[in-house]
């Protein structure tokens, strides 16, 4: 059969593309992403300060826990905290409301899985930590099938805070071989990474040279830079809009989670909202002004 590549960036030939993803539990965060997560490779979620980024984490380290036939992968996951504390109250409140975000679960189904003894949460203070965690008990967990999924929160915190500016080099250094250590992790044991990440101010205005990924009117860029974006092969942004949206007799501001760059998918974007029982994706018609 011969096809052309629109057709292949289309999705019409999904058969195509091999694997299993971990799911949003959204269909319209799994539509935006042509199913959810891929299984190999680091996927990035940057954005400001409270646009939300950390509730995709949340919600994917519930998500994973699943089996494949509800869009998991049917193990745990491993959180590693770089800057904040872990937001333990966040996530018992995602687990009581697991019924009404997951319709498509069976209830019995829902009750029996121990989704807080299946979270195993890291706070690393410092890069060796930070390598240590991903290079022993990482793969330890990994090794015995405990968990399917690495989330690292956020992944620009420690890089930004241990080095100088006079001392990119260096930087870039641990920043490869961190990288590097993901990426081996991820394709060995067909396990997603999803990496939050901050964003940087642009300060120097238009500049030919600068990498911006078509983020041309943006005032603020994904954290690390070009050596950091080489490493990633999902690249989302998360924006928080002036708008409202309505879920039922909720209200939630808007958010916009966009596809910067991905092999898969095409330039995209869809509206999502944080709602007591997690993020999810509304159509045009849920905005409320």
């Amino acid at each position: 059969m011969l096809f052309t590549a629109l057709q292949l960036t289309r999705g019409e030939f999904p058969s195509l593309e091999p694997g299993h993803r971990l799911s949003f539990a959204c269909p319209v965060l799994d539509g935006l992403l042509r199913g959810g997560l891929p299984l190999h490779g680091i996927t990035e979620l940057a954005g400001e300060s409270a646009a939300g980024k950390t509730q995709f984490g949340l919600q994917l380290s519930l998500s994973v826990q699943y089996s494949r036939e509800h869009g998991g992968l049917g193990a745990g996951a491993v959180y590693i905290c770089t800057e904040d504390p872990f937001p333990i109250k966040r996530l018992r409140q995602l687990i009581t409301q697991q019924s009404r975000l997951r319709p498509d679960v069976p209830p019995a189904l829902i009750r029996s899985i121990r989704f807080s003894d299946n979270i195993y949460i890291e706070h690393t203070a410092d890069l060796e930590a930070l390598q240590r965690c991903v290079t022993q008990r990482v793969r330890t967990l990994l090794e015995r099938g405990l968990v399917r999924l690495i989330v690292v929160d956020s992944v620009a915190a420690l890089f930004r805070s241990e080095f100088q500016a006079d001392e990119a080099i260096e930087r870039a250094r641990h920043l490869l071989a961190f990288s590097a250590t993901l990426h081996r992790l991820s394709h060995t044991y067909s396990t997603p990474v999803f990496c939050i990440n901050q964003v940087s101010d642009v300060v120097d205005g238009p500049n030919p040279s600068r990498c911006d990924y078509g983020l041309v009117e943006s005032k603020v860029l994904p954290a690390l830079g070009i050596i950091w974006a080489n490493q990633v092969m999902v690249r989302l942004m998360l924006w928080r809009q002036e708008r409202c949206l309505r879920s039922g007799e909720q209200t939630s501001a808007a958010r916009k989670l966009e596809v910067v760059f991905a092999p898969h998918l095409a330039r995209a974007s869809c509206l999502c909202g944080v709602w007591e029982e997690g993020v999810k994706g509304v159509t045009q018609e849920g905005v409320v002004e």
